[in-house]
């Protein structure tokens, strides 16, 4: 029905309903805009018209990956994380964890870290410029992740750590700050049967999405 729809050259607007990732690549490819609803209750369809006529600027964010196969993930029989969710993930998804649009486009500038060097129970603030440098008012959800550069066993590529949903007036900018404390470094250690804060330097990333990291520091713990 859709690539009938498609075949007729009107503007189409395709609105999902669901609660997981859906198989939607040739939808991607071929449909101009794509609205995920997931089950939006009894006012879903008052809220949809709103983002539809444009009465309400969307900013709603993935809280999972959307991936283009069910052939890049491992086998589902195995337990293991490796190449599952974007912690794990080393392929190129459809849509990455923490993606979302509005009708705004946000631009990231001047990313500081309060202190790059903190011990094990240190905390730091983490700041970042953000300009709407589109025609409307809207919200951004600034995200920060961390990577450890020098992992002294297996890590996830990546892990989110904080985020920040922040209201900002068309050509306006505010500065997002996000705490970033050093027990949030913590993973789970195996060997020692317990969540740890390996000693090492971070890769403080703050973007858009998982994958649309627009800046990056470095922060080192002793």
């Amino acid at each position: 029905m859709l690539k009938a729809l498609k075949a007729t050259g009107k503007p189409i607007v395709l609105v999902l309903t669901g609660g997981s990732a859906l198989a939607v690549n040739w939808e991607n490819e071929n449909i101009p805009a794509i609205l995920h609803a997931w089950y939006p209750g009894e006012e879903g369809g008052n809220a949809v018209a709103d983002v539809l006529f444009g009465e309400y600027n969307p900013a709603g964010r993935l809280p999972i990956t959307f991936y283009k196969s069910a052939n890049d993930l491992p086998p589902f029989e195995e337990y293991d994380m490796q190449g599952r969710t974007y912690r794990y993930f080393g392929g190129a998804p459809l849509f990455p964890f923490g993606y979302g649009l509005s009708y705004s486009t946000f631009a990231y500038s001047g990313l500081s870290l309060s202190k790059n060097l903190i011990d094990a129970g240190d905390s730091i603030q983490v700041a970042v410029d953000v300009k709407n440098t589109g025609r409307l008012d809207g919200d951004e959800v600034v995200q920060l992740y961390v990577r450890n550069l020098t992992p002294g066993e297996r890590q996830p590529v990546k892990s989110l750590k904080g985020f920040s949903r922040v209201s900002i007036k068309k050509g306006e900018s505010r500065t997002v700050r996000i705490p970033l404390r050093a027990p949030d470094l913590r993973y789970f250690n195996e060997a020692k049967d317990g969540f740890v804060v390996e000693p090492g330097r971070y890769e403080i990333q703050v973007g858009a999405s998982s994958q649309d990291i627009r800046a990056m520091a470095v922060l080192e713990v002793r």
